[in-house]
């Protein structure tokens, strides 16, 4: 982005309070239900011993139908799948090659300037009710709340800060997720460490 780059981000500042996902019509499915084996292998890393996800008795007792999936495993039950059946995603055979498409990859949106950089630098979720074995998590919604043009020493992008919703087979609301992310147009490594000691020196 050359001249007064912080112009090609305005359609994208205008367009703040808009839904990127069709409308909200567009639904994305998790990859699979929510089974036991999925909790176990979850909460086995960390040591996560807390009997309403692993002893249907005690989550019973507290109300539950299930035992139910940590909060925090959310986004494992809610990412579509990398790859499926007829499908091939690895395209190149070069050492540290990268799927062509993947779906934690940032949205492709022609108001926005082209980018080459992704980042997510804040997340934030809003839970409101459980994720039950069993359950099927859909995610709903892409609505940009906000857009900041800004050069940073990795590069000049902007700041977005989107809001979509997670839902059960049910349509039930699980919860609500505002993310942060920063696009942008990386500089080269030797101009990165430069705009680093401009900042510090200022």
């Amino acid at each position: 982005m050359q001249g007064d780059w912080k112009k090609e981000w305005q359609p994208m500042v205008d367009s703040v309070g808009q839904d990127f996902s069709n409308k909200g019509e567009e639904v994305v499915w998790g990859a699979d239900e929510v089974e036991k084996g999925g909790i176990r292998r979850f909460l086995e890393p960390l040591e996560f011993d807390c009997a309403l996800h692993y002893d249907e008795e005690v989550a019973q007792k507290h109300g539950y139908n299930d035992i139910i999936a940590p909060y925090s495993s959310i986004l494992t039950w809610s990412i579509p799948p990398l790859w499926e059946p007829g499908k091939t995603v690895f395209t190149s055979e070069e050492k540290h090659s990268q799927p062509t498409e993947s779906p934690l990859t940032g949205l492709k949106i022609d108001k926005a300037p082209s980018t080459t950089g992704y980042i997510v630098t804040d997340i934030e979720f809003e839970y409101f009710q459980p994720i039950v074995v069993g359950d099927r998590i859909c995610k709903v919604g892409n609505v940009l709340l906000s857009c900041l043009p800004k050069e940073t020493k990795i590069g000049k992008g902007a700041f977005m800060t989107w809001e979509s919703k997670f839902l059960n087979q049910k349509d039930d609301l699980i919860a609500i997720v505002r993310m942060q992310t920063y696009s942008y147009n990386p500089y080269p490594v030797g101009n990165q460490e430069e705009t680093g000691q401009k900042e510090a020196a200022n």
